[in-house]
């Protein structure tokens, strides 16, 4: 029985020839990846080690993305036990205010993830740089602290589920359109501990972004992993952001699949996931009712990039956000931010009525810049709606696209961009 693409870049990083769903393995680490709430967890484990150092300083990511600036003692601290290890160990990819960004915006920018790879993080959403053609996947902060030391991790080899892409997506749908409607389809635990490959002719239809955005919301699925296959458009971005070697892995003919769905972007519609579960969805017109709204949030590792914020500045171009309406955007990357600024996005966003935030993770976890009050609302481009994930556990929220999310900023009420003649 032929491999996958996820079980070629395993059997590689392991050693073997061939691997097989639910083999036990331990592969190579290309990269292990921490950030400032889940390293220091790790950094306490490595002391208990006594390892006395990193197995490379280039092969680490350390990045302040979650409460940078700092928002209180606590964050700062955390902070300062990060920078002092990344520089007690030289880790070369060390990340901070200036110079940072949202972890999975900020490390394919950096051109630290290429196709073939094999990457841990502790970070759930380490599974977005499947986009780029790696194997990439969320882990605790012990099994961080376990790769960091040795360079090395176990792995029970997943099974896959094939997602063929046909057609092309309209107008004002785009990557998170895609993936909330395949969790509505299979739910939250659809693809529990299994590669969700992506694959087909539709495939070129989607951009980079897009890309990232589809397999960043995998693990909402329950999906060890995301991945795409490596095309011309993938081969461009790698051309534009690194001198990194990469290996292309093609899934066999006879690789084996547990299930297989066809998906025709051009059917799909705008979709938001209602309160409180990515599964939980709708799509526009299914919504029989005006959903009032107090925030909106335009930002994340699953919506804080340059095609994200060039979509929601469209859509307030000469409009204003609705009177009582909070409208936060944030950029992905200081890069993105700067391009932003250059573009003329930022000032869209001000005259508009938004306002525009250092990068960071900030409102996605209820962490900061945007947290809601009891009975609150808020319409975000981020990846998660459970309760109280952004602030109390009487608020809501609702998953959108940014295009969704700038339209309701306008109108008060979940929206789309047909509704504003766009």
């Amino acid at each position: 029985m032929g491999m996958t693409m996820t079980q070629k870049i395993l059997a590689a990083h392991a050693g073997l020839q061939t691997v097989e769903a639910g083999q036990l393995i331990e592969a190579d680490l290309d990269l292990v990846l921490g950030n400032d709430i889940t390293s220091p967890v790790a950094i306490h484990e490595m002391d208990k080690m006594k390892t006395g150092g990193v197995f490379h300083k280039d092969k680490i990511a350390l990045v302040m993305d979650h409460f940078i600036p700092n928002k209180d003692i606590k964050s700062a601290e955390h902070c300062k036990c990060v920078r002092e290890f990344a520089c007690k160990h030289d880790i070369t990819n060390y990340f901070d205010v200036g110079d940072m960004g949202i972890e999975h915006a900020l490390l394919p920018e950096k051109g630290l993830t290429v196709a073939g790879d094999v990457i841990i993080g502790a970070d759930s959403h380490t599974c977005t740089y499947g986009a780029l053609g790696a194997f990439s996947t969320g882990v605790g902060s012990t099994d961080m602290a376990a790769g960091m030391a040795t360079g090395k991790a176990w792995f029970k080899v997943p099974s896959a589920i094939k997602f063929n892409l046909i057609g092309t997506p309209s107008k004002w749908v785009s990557g998170k359109d895609v993936i909330l409607h395949i969790i509505g389809m299979i739910g939250v635990d659809g693809a529990l501990y299994k590669s969700m490959e992506f694959v087909g002719e539709g495939v070129k239809n989607l951009t980079m972004d897009d890309r990232f955005t589809i397999a960043n919301m995998a693990i909402e699925a329950g999906g060890k992993n995301g991945i795409f296959p490596v095309d011309e458009l993938t081969a461009a971005y790698f051309k534009s952001h690194t001198k990194r070697p990469y290996t292309v892995y093609e899934a066999d003919e006879d690789a084996e699949y547990e299930e297989e769905y066809t998906i025709n972007l051009s059917e799909l519609k705008p979709t938001i996931a209602f309160p409180h579960l990515p599964e939980n969805t709708k799509t526009i017109d299914e919504i029989q009712e005006d959903v009032v709204i107090d925030q909106v949030v335009i930002g994340s590792c699953t919506n804080g990039r340059i095609d994200d914020l060039r979509c929601a500045a469209g859509i307030l171009k000469d409009r204003h956000v609705k009177k009582g309406i909070r409208c936060i955007v944030i950029p992905a990357t200081q890069k993105i931010y700067l391009q932003a600024i250059e573009e003329g996005l930022i000032q869209t966003f001000i005259k508009a009525g938004a306002v525009v935030s250092t990068p960071t993770c900030g409102p996605c976890l209820g962490g900061y810049m945007g947290i809601l009050a009891a009975g609150e609302r808020c319409v975000s481009t981020t990846n998660r709606n459970f309760v109280g994930r952004m602030g109390h556990v009487e608020s809501e929220v609702y998953l959108t696209s940014p295009a969704v999310a700038a339209a309701s900023a306008i109108t008060g009420k979940i929206s789309a961009p047909a509704e504003l003649g766009l």
